[in-house]
């Protein structure tokens, strides 16, 4: 289907301005992977170094559909560039995360439970 889209467009408006257009969709899709990218890591290094105690689960994913996005906007054709519009449409984003059982914005602090390790420094007082 997007190998068909793809001609349809190039015998619409010219096999020359189709290209143009792959590559736009293209170079648009890695901009916004790159971006994304660096986001997600930035966000990783501020919550592991302590600046950022709990993620909420809708950041993270609303950083790894814009990834998405990013992905699809890279495959040439039209078909996978009119999902990574809808993806990156905020609403729908957000709408379509609810639908596959995520929270709407909490956070998800870590719960410990018995029996899980706790990791730290001692001394012990009474040798000294």
């Amino acid at each position: 289907m997007e190998l068909f889209t793809l001609i349809q467009l190039g015998a619409r408006i010219g096999a020359v301005q189709a290209m143009l257009y792959v590559l736009a969709t293209f170079l648009l899709g890695l901009t916004i992977l790159r971006a994304q990218g660096m986001e997600i890591v930035n966000k990783l290094r501020a919550a592991q170094s302590g600046a950022a105690t709990m993620l909420p689960q809708r950041l993270l994913a609303d950083e790894l559909a814009l990834g998405l996005a990013g992905l699809l906007l890279i495959v040439p054709g039209l078909i996978t560039d009119v999902v990574a519009v809808l993806v990156l449409f905020g609403p729908l984003r957000r709408k379509l995360f609810s639908a596959l059982g995520g929270s709407k914005g909490s956070a998800s602090p870590y719960q410990p439970r018995p029996g899980d390790p706790i990791e730290g420094e001692f001394r012990r007082l009474d040798d000294d």
